[in-house]
């Protein structure tokens, strides 16, 4: 299944809030056959990353969507390096 990392920029959240958001997502995957693998928080930035594996970005998009609203700014396709 293609991996993905999303970008969600200009973030006015608190890692307790990513955090829980995060956890929504993982109550939502399965719904749309995406498993969200990893995230990371750049307070300074404003910024999140996450770490997603599905059938295409638009299913990770979905996940956000319907678990709280929050979808990301931009989703690339990527692949894990040796």
């Amino acid at each position: 299944m293609p991996l993905y990392m999303d970008v969600h920029r200009d973030v006015d959240a608190t890692v307790d809030e990513v955090v829980e958001a995060h956890k929504k997502d993982i109550e939502t995957q399965k719904e749309y056959d995406v498993e969200y693998v990893n995230y990371w928080v750049d307070d300074e930035e404003g910024a999140v990353f996450c770490l997603f594996e599905g059938p295409s970005k638009e299913a990770g998009e979905k996940v956000h969507e319907h678990a709280h609203g929050l979808t990301a700014d931009e989703i690339y396709e990527v692949e894990q390096g040796e």
